[in-house]
């Protein structure tokens, strides 16, 4: 009986350990789908350099978050500040997991597939910051910065609940992540788009907008639906395990209040657009279908498919009032992400308080957020003001108007095509 037990639990491990894995791939996948989107919202000329970003940060917060990112947020942890370690500690044997004394940070799952989980969370954040700070940030300035936010901001935040600190001792309750993660690369976004300015002919003398299209809508649209697909193994993911019935029937409630989420945010988004500005505008409705899928990130299991696809229409209903708000007050977002994962984030954390999570309290939710706002933002800018005085962050004028394809990365996206200014 004891030999057949231990078979079981060693199943169950090998199991939950390829769950893991393959949510992680999926989640993995969405770096396809930022690429794609932010691809096809930027101008022509922007295009290489946009692709060249997304690709450098992935590779980067996969460096960083191996060398010092996950010791800080899940190995040598503190209530508020963490002690400096490095790599990701020693993988479970089979005895430990066999007789209940791993000690590690994962004891349903490898170590190494909590690592690879984790680090694709990491992307997404700083994925965020890519898209707001889109056709005039200077490339090598960016990708500093995301050594930063990768090895050290996101994964202090991140220690405060995922990694026990004093938000998980407060009662902060983030399922998988609409502040940690949205919240998080959404604040370091505004506070690089504060210091760099807008584009170059966004905004007229006269506070009116001019709005610069992206090049290439059939790209944005695939980019989108890749990210919904890779939602999927985001919030699925963050279950953790599937190998019992309750856990299993868990992540199928995940799988179908993501997904009538992210309806309920499109279409809730695509009608708003048509009243307010006559048009059903495909650029709303793609990140209508986007804050749905923040709003619900927060608690994706305690919610009904109804009360998860109403919390996904708000979500796309308050990301088109925000993306019009911040262009008047003229921070330019190139492809919403502010308002998506920022706006939309918020209002998730906030919704936590109406599920049926009995741990939410509205004093928990609004604590984690200002402190994940207040810790990323203020350390962000910092970062920000520092590169801004010493290589610079916005590139020249001239380089602007010419597309930073040219000056950043040497390669047109599109050689044959004649460019829009």
């Amino acid at each position: 009986m004891e030999d057949l037990n231990h078979i079981l639990i060693q199943t169950n491990y090998a199991l939950d350990t390829f769950y893991f894995l393959l949510m992680g791939v999926l989640v993995m996948f969405m770096a396809c789908g930022f690429s794609m989107l932010e691809a096809g919202m930027v101008r022509a000329k922007n295009t290489s350099e946009i692709l060249t970003k997304n690709v450098a940060l992935y590779s980067i917060a996969c460096i960083m978050y191996l060398l010092i990112g996950y010791n800080i947020m899940y190995i040598d942890t503190g209530s508020v500040l963490p002690s400096l370690g490095w790599l990701i500690g020693a993988e479970n044997t089979t005895e430990q997991i066999v007789s209940g004394t791993a000690g590690g940070v994962a004891t349903d799952h490898s170590e190494r597939s909590d690592y690879f989980f984790q680090v694709v969370f990491v992307a997404t954040a700083m994925s965020i910051v890519s898209g707001a700070v889109a056709e005039r940030m200077k490339l090598w300035a960016f990708l500093i910065f995301a050594v930063v936010m990768t090895g050290v901001i996101y994964p202090v935040q991140g220690m405060w609940k995922w990694g026990g600190g004093w938000l998980d001792e407060f009662g902060y309750q983030d399922f998988a992540g609409s502040g940690i993660v949205h919240l998080c690369g959404a604040a370091a976004a505004l506070a690089g788009v504060i210091l760099l300015g807008p584009r170059a002919g966004k905004y007229r003398p006269d506070g009116q907008v001019n709005a610069i299209p992206g090049c290439n809508m059939p790209l944005a649209t695939l980019g989108m639906f890749i990210l919904w697909f890779g939602w999927f193994g985001f919030n699925g993911g963050s279950e953790l395990k599937l190998s019992n019935v309750d856990e299993a029937n868990a992540v199928a409630q995940v799988f179908v209040n993501t997904n009538i989420a992210a309806c309920g945010g499109l279409v809730a988004a695509l009608l708003l657009a048509r009243a307010w500005f006559g048009k059903a505008d495909l650029t709303m409705a793609l990140n209508g279908a986007l804050a749905g899928l923040v709003a619900i990130t927060a608690e994706p299991l305690a919610n009904t498919a109804l009360a998860s696809m109403l919390i996904g229409a708000v979500g796309g209903l308050i990301v088109v009032g925000s993306i019009v708000l911040l262009d008047k007050l003229k921070i330019d977002d190139p492809v919403g992400a502010i308002s998506v994962h920022g706006t939309a984030g918020i209002w998730g954390i906030i919704a936590v308080v109406f599920s049926s999570n009995e741990d939410a309290t509205i004093g928990g939710q609004l604590v984690g957020m200002l402190a994940i706002f207040a810790w990323v933002f203020g350390a962000s800018l910092i970062v920000w003001l520092i590169l801004k005085f010493t290589m610079g962050i916005r590139v020249s004028e001239e380089d602007e108007m010419a597309g930073v394809d040219v000056s950043e990365t040497g390669i047109e996206a599109y050689p044959d095509f004649q460019h829009a200014a």
